[in-house]
């Protein structure tokens, strides 16, 4: 295993600062772009979309809970499966009380929405102890007006506002048909509900603290895809799969 260079205090306190240089460009750049996304354009909802609740069904208006803005995390749940995938379950087992609590203090609710029937959600829910809403929103266009169910029968099928066609001119094979992961965001005025925003392939990192973390260790993800090689004992694909 191929462990960092061992140098002085001095050495590396050097080596240090050259990165914090970059460090800080890379947080005034990140806050540049999180000022970019909030002058985005909204679109309005107007399709009355339903979803499947513990008591009863609801609309989007009311996922809201009485706040402002609202996070719907599209967790990947076929409703052919008997349990959700992997990848979004170890997002969301890092999806605590305290981070709820947080969002709820600046007029945000967070909630996940699947496309799998909600008495699968409230077992699987229920067998990993978590306590976050989440939806179902089984029989609605919702997972396919927002691109995370695919399926050509519907509509086109595009991920990440690329269709295959367009992935294909950049040299990639992808066959967009089934659960994808996503999330959107919206925004509540009054009466009406706009589609403010929505993320999808490793934009959804920051959900799944973990990784984030890991990049700032020696060893870091320990995946394969990942420099410098060798660093790592035994790498892992780059799917966040936190029970291998």
């Amino acid at each position: 295993m191929a462990l960092p260079e061992i140098v002085s205090r001095d050495e590396w306190l050097v080596a240090r600062t050259e990165l914090l240089s970059k460090e800080k460009e890379l947080t005034k750049a990140r806050d540049a772009l999180s000022a970019d996304r909030r002058r985005l354009p909204m679109v309005e909802i107007t399709k009355d979309y339903r979803f499947q609740g513990p008591s009863r069904e609801v609309g989007l208006a009311e996922l809201f809970d009485g706040r402002s803005q609202l996070v719907v995390v599209h967790f990947m749940f076929d409703p052919s499966w008997e349990e959700g995938c992997s990848s979004c379950t170890a997002g969301a087992d890092e999806v605590a009380p305290g981070l709820l609590d947080h969002l709820h203090t600046r007029d945000t609710t967070l909630a996940y929405v699947s496309l799998a029937p909600l008495t699968k959600i409230e077992r699987y829910k229920a067998n990993r102890g978590w306590t976050f809403p989440w939806y179902s929103s089984h029989g609605t266009d919702f997972n396919y007006d927002f691109h995370v169910t695919l399926d050509e029968q519907v509509m086109p099928p595009e991920y990440n506002f690329r269709s295959e066609a367009e992935y294909e001119r950049l040299g990639k094979t992808i066959e967009l048909t089934g659960e994808w992961p996503g999330r959107s965001h919206f925004l509540c005025d009054g009466e009406r509900v706009f589609h403010t925003y929505s993320v999808y392939a490793r934009g959804l990192e920051s959900i799944g603290g973990s990784y984030y973390l890991l990049d700032e260790t020696a060893l870091g993800r320990q995946e394969d895809w990942e420099e410098p090689k060798g660093r790592a004992a035994s790498v892992r694909g780059a799917v966040p799969d936190f029970a291998e």
